[in-house]
């Protein structure tokens, strides 16, 4: 797991552990990252499944409560199938974008 910082953005990048594995240290570390938005770069990994992607859903939904962006890259699952209830966009530009219009709304309290 490789984590970066840009400004109020942490950006954990998957390097070779399992998903699951990635979710328990993302778990571990939370307290770390907390106040920031997350990005979780995924598109190291050929083979994503849906499980995988869901595996996400408790710290997503955790992060998002607490009024922080979540967002998954990934390139190599169908958009279609993932839930409302999660963020995954192909692109880290696209991840910048979602964080960008989500603290708008935020600032304008929606």
């Amino acid at each position: 797991m490789i984590l970066d910082q840009n400004g109020n953005t942490s950006i954990i990048t998957q390097e070779k552990a399992t998903v699951i594995e990635l979710v328990k240290k993302l778990q571990a570390l939370y307290p770390k990252f907390k106040n920031n938005n997350i990005i979780v770069v995924l598109t190291t990994l050929d083979k994503l499944s849906l499980q995988d992607i869901v595996e996400f859903l408790d710290v997503s939904n955790r992060h998002r409560a607490a009024k922080q962006s979540f967002v998954i890259v990934s390139n190599s699952i169908n958009l279609d199938d993932i839930p409302d209830e999660i963020i995954v966009v192909p692109t880290i530009q696209e991840a910048y974008d979602i964080i960008e219009m989500e603290e708008m709304e935020r600032d304008l309290g929606l």
